[in-house]
């Protein structure tokens, strides 16, 4: 039987107190020897228990209970809940409802810093892989300009070979600053998108042409899985372009050799749904979770090798937000890999 109802809780106190205290007068009057009428003992016992019964019953309610309703008022003041807070009336079972405010936002709490602490590791990630990415075109940069002033600039072969690649290194800079002006802007919400309708075949198609010398050196197949006619949708036109080419470029980069890279259109009422799928070797089940953070790579070394700054996904995820709609990803390794994001219909 529980107990923190305050009437039950006063009721139960005033009759053990009230049978105690008739137990003890009938024991005073045998010892007494003095005899005792039995409507006096009842009268007397019936009133003690009601006065005993208020004074209790005001006692857990004005020293106890209000002191209850106090901590659970301050609990609502710092839960940071989108709904109302039940506020319990009297003789409802008070302290149980407390306790399962005090239960739930412990729970919200311990979650709020889970979330705390997972936001810093991936900050000091994301700050240990910019000092990375910086430094090693930084000290290329280096190690080339002190080669050519210790003499190597007079030699004409070697010259012009260490002035490319100082070029190609401060170009991957530059990329890399770019791709985070970007993010901070569409995270900020500083870049405005310039909305217009157009054909999104047509844009896929323009990208497929582009890379299509880079997709043969490697042997690699970029087809369109029908025959689609004119597809119209709106968004930010140049954006768009940006999805497109850095989702299939990245099918190339890191596709098998002989693979096949598809671009799918599906009709999703008010909306067109854009994949490109590969066959490349797919991508470990552990890392689609963090596939669209700054900077992760699911295999650092290769990805270096392959060019790229790393940023590439969070910046589709980001201009995909940006408009409102949704991206994801399926893979299965040795199988191949597809990304798939939504665009509103014009």
């Amino acid at each position: 039987m529980k107990l923190s109802d305050p009437t039950k809780l006063s009721l139960i106190l005033a009759i053990a107190i009230s049978l105690l205290f008739a137990g003890l007068v009938k024991l005073l009057f045998n010892l007494s020897a003095a005899p005792i009428e039995g409507y006096y003992f009842a009268g007397s016992s019936i009133l003690f228990f009601v006065i005993i019964f208020f004074m209790i019953r005001y006692s857990v309610k004005n020293f106890i209970f209000e002191k209850i309703r106090v901590i659970y008022k301050t609990i609502h003041q710092f839960k940071k809940s989108s709904r109302e807070p039940i506020k319990p009336a009297r003789g409802q079972d008070t302290i149980e409802k407390v306790n399962q405010e005090v239960l739930q936002w412990q729970k919200d709490t311990h979650q709020q810093i889970e979330d705390l602490k997972q936001r810093a590791r991936y900050r000091r990630e994301f700050i240990g892989n910019v000092s990375h990415e910086l430094k090693t075109p930084i000290f290329n940069i280096q190690g080339y300009v002190l080669t050519l002033l210790d003499g190597a600039v007079d030699d004409p072969q070697i010259n012009k070979q260490y002035l490319e690649r100082t070029e190609n290194s401060v170009n991957r800079l530059i990329n890399i600053v770019e791709d985070l002006e970007n993010i901070s802007q569409l995270e900020s919400g500083a870049l405005k998108l310039r909305e217009e309708h157009f054909n999104v075949v047509e844009t896929a198609r323009d990208i497929v042409e582009q890379l299509e010398i880079k997709a043969h050196q490697k042997g690699i197949r970029l087809y369109f899985r029908k025959k689609y006619d004119k597809i119209q949708v709106k968004g930010d036109h140049h954006r768009i372009r940006q999805v497109f080419t850095n989702l299939i470029d990245n099918s190339i980069k890191y596709g098998t050799e002989g693979g096949t890279t598809k671009i799918s259109f599906f009709d999703m009422h008010d909306h067109i749904l854009c994949e490109v799928t590969d066959n490349g070797p797919g991508i470990p089940e552990q890392s689609i979770p963090r596939l669209f953070e700054r900077f992760y790579r699911t295999d650092k070394a290769r990805s270096r090798e392959k060019g790229g700054t790393g940023l590439g996904l969070a910046i589709v995820k980001h201009i995909i937000e940006a408009h409102n709609q949704t991206i994801n990803v399926r893979s299965k390794e040795g199988v191949g890999t597809t990304f798939a994001f939504t665009l509103k219909k014009a």
